[in-house]
């Protein structure tokens, strides 16, 4: 666990992660990241998770479809 403080950045303020916490989200200065709402608190990664909800649709039409799919791809 990671006790994190919040900072004045302009007329903002932010939370300013460490080296360690950035490597293993695999994130750089300028990305983006996301915080959802979890049963126990808020969650963040650097994940979208409306994409990932598009995508997993996506995969299940594909899976689906598959045949439809091939055909319109000649």
């Amino acid at each position: 666990m990671h006790a994190l403080k919040l900072t004045q950045i302009g007329n903002s303020v932010g939370v300013i992660l460490p080296k360690e916490m950035l490597a293993r989200l695999k994130l750089e200065k300028g990305d983006t990241v996301y915080v959802t709402e979890a049963p126990d608190g808020v969650r963040l990664t650097p994940h979208d998770p409306v994409f990932e909800a598009q995508m997993k649709a996506a995969r299940e039409v594909m899976k689906t479809r598959r045949a439809v799919l091939h055909e319109l791809a000649k």
